[in-house]
């Protein structure tokens, strides 16, 4: 495969992993019914899943600088599809969190950015901004296939069914991919002096605040918009819409990171974001949620390729993997923790708009925290 041609690659290896690990979301008020599980139940599991794939980034990124990003890639696609097979065969709760959390929290740990950023950083250096944003489209379509899928085939073939066919189509893609993807690609370049990442750390700051409000809305917006009166196919489509508009706005970032600094355009993105929370907060009814979708759609998931494309500036490819890792786990712990929050707000009001107010503080320190400080020039007289 062709180094030019690798950015299609991890794309479609996000397509795969990201909508197999979100669509879980769509899942869950199906799932409750079919299987006897409570939604507090599946909403821990969600949260303990992101959790250990946070605290498996470090180990991660310690494989792919010893294996090569694709034998990380195969394998985890290979647990996250799994996961699926073994989610349609459990008969108790525990079995179905521990599925969920163990296989799909490591097999999307190993098969998501980190993997896909490493792929393409060893392979264009310096110059794998535009490649990673192309990639992370693969993120967006695996949110707008996978859930409309799921919600298409609840009917005619059970939720159990369900389970099982995406998790088989998931193994025959990852097939695909190993026969595909080359063992290793590096760019010839000198290695970056950048083996940490301490001096980047506000952006790893905004990251996490990043994380904790985008897990919550795309794993929670399903079963936020039946309570808000949306029927379970609706609410799936729903996410779908959301995932379209990030498509749409991770194939334009490919052309305006050629001519616009990440930082900027990462500003622009929260700046949407906040118009995304301020209607899901104080505008009541259950129309707004389209409006909430497209707009937040806009503004999650794109946000990631954007922060890669800073922090992996100038790193050692060869050791990627394990200095990208430490973002990764603030990432995960990050959302994991939103989740946990959102949960216990949940529980406690019987709604998610207290934790959504609280995105909407996230997103401006967020933005903060990649906002330049304009130094005072001094005053001459």
């Amino acid at each position: 495969m062709r180094r030019e041609h690798l950015a299609w690659a991890g794309l479609a290896a996000m397509t795969v992993s990201f909508g197999l690990n979100f669509t879980m979301g769509v899942f869950f008020a199906p799932t409750a019914a079919a299987y006897g599980v409570s939604a507090t139940a599946l909403a821990v599991a969600a949260a303990l899943g992101t959790m250990v794939t946070g605290l498996a980034q470090q180990g991660i990124g310690r494989l792919l600088d010893l294996l090569g990003p694709k034998l990380v890639l195969v394998g985890g696609l290979t647990l996250i599809s799994g996961s699926y097979l073994v989610l349609a065969a459990v008969t108790e709760t525990w079995q179905f969190v521990a599925a969920y959390m163990v296989l799909g929290g490591l097999g999307f740990a190993s098969s998501s950015t980190l993997t896909v950023t490493t792929l393409l950083g060893r392979a264009h250096g310096t110059q794998a901004g535009p490649a990673m944003a192309r990639a992370a489209i693969g993120i967006n379509l695996g949110q707008l296939i996978t859930p409309w899928a799921a919600t298409a085939l609840f009917d005619p073939v059970g939720v159990r069914g369900t389970f099982a066919l995406l998790g088989a189509i998931g193994l025959a893609a990852t097939a695909v991919l190993w026969l595909l993807l080359p063992d290793d690609e590096r760019a010839a370049t000198v290695p970056g002096p950048g083996e940490s990442l301490a001096d980047r750390w506000k952006v790893l700051v905004s990251f996490g605040l990043h994380a904790a409000t985008l897990y919550v809305v795309v794993l929670m917006l399903p079963k936020h918009a039946v309570e808000q009166g949306w029927s379970v196919a609706g609410a799936g489509r729903l996410v779908a819409l959301a995932a379209l508009t990030a498509g749409v706005t991770s194939a334009g970032l490919v052309r305006l990171l050629r001519r616009h600094p990440p930082e900027s355009l990462l500003r622009v993105l929260y700046s949407v974001r906040l118009a995304a929370l301020l209607p899901a907060v104080f505008v009541p009814g259950p129309e707004v949620l389209v409006v909430v979708a497209v707009l937040f759609g806009v503004a999650s998931f794109p946000v990631i390729p954007l922060t890669m494309a800073i922090l992996s500036r100038g790193l050692d490819p060869a050791r990627m993997g394990r200095t990208l890792a430490p973002a990764w786990v603030i990432h995960q712990l990050a959302a994991a923790t939103g989740l946990g929050v959102a949960t216990v707000v949940h529980a406690l009001t019987d709604s998610y708009r207290g934790y959504l107010a609280l995105g909407l503080v996230l997103t401006v320190a967020a933005a903060l925290l990649i906002t330049p400080v304009r130094r005072r020039e001094p005053v001459t007289v």
